[in-house]
């Protein structure tokens, strides 16, 4: 498998392309029985980074016995809680395979792109914070660009691009799910508009 894969969230093939890119990570991670854990990391109080937030929110629904949600608009999984998050994680499950998503900063011609690497990735390196590396798979999505400032980048991130970015992604994590799982295993109460939007 390739070290780096890097997906244009505005092609029209970026689901099917990270569905399959994920697809190849977690299917012996399935066969194995290794509980799956995507952390959704970020918060909804800043524009830029709250791309991790909105892909847990999409995902919420997806309730299985092998896949397992972090991070949403309710419940954001940030710099001041996650620590914790990480410890609860691995104490209530054994050898988990966890796959972090995160939004980053990178160059003008990258902004909108999606990075999967077999890589831990480093929360709040932009904002120069010291928190642990995490995941065993990581997915980025660059929602600005990088350089001075970082804190008012991020505040002043077009709400656009990281929608588009959240929609791919939590699309492509969906669609990698149904392909390697197979069929729906949903919560009695879920919210349908979340189904239509990453079905759709």
């Amino acid at each position: 498998m390739m070290d780096k894969v890097v997906l244009d969230s505005m092609s029209r093939d970026c689901t099917f392309k990270l569905r399959d890119t994920i697809s190849q990570y977690i299917f012996p991670i399935v066969n194995s029985s290794r509980p799956i854990v995507v952390l959704c990391i970020g918060t909804d109080r800043s524009t830029g980074d709250s791309l991790g937030p909105l892909v847990g929110n999409k995902l919420k629904f997806l309730i299985r016995n092998k896949i397992h949600i972090y991070g949403s608009l309710e419940c954001p999984v940030h710099a001041k809680n996650l620590c914790e998050t990480i410890d609860e994680i691995n104490y209530t499950y054994t050898n988990p395979y966890i796959i972090a998503v995160d939004a980053c900063l990178g160059s003008f011609q990258n902004v909108g792109k999606i990075i999967v690497e077999e890589k831990p990735l480093s929360p709040g390196a932009a904002m120069n914070k010291n928190l642990p590396k995490v995941g065993d798979l990581s997915i980025t999505g660059i929602v600005n660009i990088s350089g001075a400032f970082e804190f008012m980048v991020l505040q002043n991130t077009r709400l656009y691009t990281v929608m588009m970015l959240a929609d791919a992604i939590s699309k492509g994590i969906y669609h990698s799910v149904l392909k390697t799982i197979g069929g729906r295993k949903l919560n009695s109460i879920y919210d349908e508009s979340n189904l239509n939007n990453v079905e759709g």
